[in-house]
């Protein structure tokens, strides 16, 4: 770094003291970052962010009084340019992609490497919108796949009624449609879940969750 070049002021928000204390200690080691500030809430994180305006703002996704997507989607609004990262233990596709969509700049698992929260500071500095996710790809992936397998209320509800034993002319009566209407929600079934009978059907149903909570008719 020349003497010419500041380095980029990060806001830590975490509501474990120890937590935001390891975090400025991994970043102050770099020449080019540096720890303005710390907060331990959504209400601390916004009112420091209006006093110090750091390029950098680094939260957990857990706070007492709401969320780190709370505090990306508030300073989003309030600064185009300002690099946003959010850091979980909780890295699951769902988090992944409510982050991209809230504004964040990355994602960072809590148990990843130090150096990825470097990483993903870094760019954020540099690039505030575009989002970076060491796991994206792959819940990009997971993602498309499950949306080929969605089904529609109406074929979940046909579904239900496979498990419950019921052939197509009682789904049905069941359902109010004809017996033919009934065949062609259970073909589009088949189809969405790559399976060729019933049983196929309710085992890959069972193991992508879609009947976790299906009820045995009496």
């Amino acid at each position: 770094m020349t003497e010419s070049t500041s380095p980029t002021p990060l806001l830590l928000v975490d509501d474990h003291e120890l937590v935001r204390e390891g975090l400025a200690s991994v970043l102050d080691l770099e020449d080019d970052l540096a720890v303005v500030g710390t907060a331990a809430n959504v209400a601390e994180a916004l009112t420091l962010f209006n006093q110090l305006r750091p390029r950098v703002v680094v939260t957990d996704l857990q706070l007492p009084d709401g969320t780190g997507l709370d505090v990306v989607r508030a300073l989003r609004r309030l600064d185009e340019n300002v690099g946003l990262v959010v850091l979980t233990m909780h890295s699951g596709d769902d988090q992944i992609f409510a982050a991209m969509e809230a504004g964040a700049s990355g994602f960072v698992g809590k148990d990843a490497p130090s150096r990825e929260v470097v990483r993903a500071a870094r760019h954020a500095a540099v690039s505030p919108r575009s989002f970076v996710c060491a796991g994206l790809v792959e819940a990009m992936m997971r993602r498309t796949s499950s949306e080929s397998t969605r089904l529609t209320d109406r074929e979940q509800e046909v579904l239900l009624l496979l498990a419950e034993g019921l052939g197509a002319g009682a789904i049905g009566d069941k359902l109010y449609m004809s017996e033919s209407t009934a065949k062609s929600h259970i073909a589009r079934i088949y189809q969405k879940l790559g399976a060729s009978n019933r049983a196929q059907a309710l085992v890959t149903a069972m193991r992508i969750g879609l009947l976790s909570s299906v009820r045995r008719a009496e």
